[in-house]
């Protein structure tokens, strides 16, 4: 069962499917650049389905061939940008936008994936780079695109992406802001898995039915370890790990788990 949800703009369109948000960025005649309304569209989707017990993973893509195209260029040289705010009021809307989107992205208590049907750059690479898994199309480039632009970076792309190759490839990734085919950026880790283009919503969304319909309560408590495992403390993390290993050990969804090991068969979880 698919259920349309309202975001209140064209820019962002939201479903929910067999457990899965499918929120899809729509302004493909500019590659799905960022808007303000989609940005804002965004952050309220994001609290909305964290909070909704019918959904157990969220995937996060583009419209018309694209993932995002970052900040809309083309705004910014028309000075159409900012709406004649402040210096300090656009950095904090812009704070404030941050957390709410690629912030959320990486720490609500749910699986969430960049499902990548082509080009991603800039903030459109950092929402990407804040899921927790990334799929990308066959020909899908990315870039941080910053530093073509003259700019220095923004929605936590910088942090995440040397979380996922290491300081020195990241500083070389933003510095040079190469293209990157989604071929090389698998081999560099920043995306999980490449398929063909007639796979690819196919593999896709049979993941995130798997998260979906997956052990929630310690997807969610996994992800929380996972989280600060990098730069965290290890006696810090391993006595995380057993408080959280200990509470899912009393869920149904362990005990279901434990019967269906006996039994020999595939576990039905509830999310309890």
């Amino acid at each position: 069962m698919t259920r349309e949800l309202d975001t209140g703009t064209d820019d962002l369109h939201a479903v929910i499917d067999d457990g899965v948000a499918v929120l899809t960025m729509n302004r493909p005649e500019r590659r799905n650049a960022l808007s303000d309304a989609m940005l804002g569209a965004l952050g309220r989707v994001l609290a909305d389905v964290e909070m909704d017990d019918d959904v157990g993973c969220v995937v996060l893509t583009g419209a018309g061939g694209a993932f995002c195209a970052g900040g809309d260029v083309k705004a910014m040289a028309e000075g159409s940008a900012g709406g004649g705010l402040s210096l300090e009021a656009v950095i904090h809307r812009q704070r404030v936008n941050q957390r709410a989107t690629s912030g959320r992205l990486w720490e609500m208590p749910k699986p969430t994936i960049a499902a990548i049907p082509g080009p991603a750059a800039g903030a459109g690479l950092a929402l990407a780079l804040a899921c927790d898994l990334r799929y990308a199309v066959e020909g899908a480039v990315l870039t941080t695109a910053f530093a073509r632009v003259a700019f220095a970076g923004d929605y936590g792309g910088t942090w995440f992406l040397t979380r996922l190759v290491g300081s020195a490839k990241a500083k070389e990734l933003y510095y040079f802001s190469e293209r990157l085919g989604a071929e090389e950026a698998e081999r560099l880790g920043i995306v999980n898995a490449v398929f063909p283009p007639d796979a690819f919503d196919s593999e896709v969304m049979a993941r995130a039915r798997r998260l979906a319909s997956g052990p929630r309560i310690a997807y969610r408590y996994m992800k929380e370890n996972l989280n600060r495992a990098v730069g965290g403390e290890l006696g810090e993390c391993m006595d995380l790990e057993v408080t959280h290993h200990i509470h899912t050990a009393l869920t149904r969804d362990h005990a279901e788990a434990a019967i269906a090991f006996v039994d020999k068969r595939e576990p039905r979880f509830t999310g309890s």
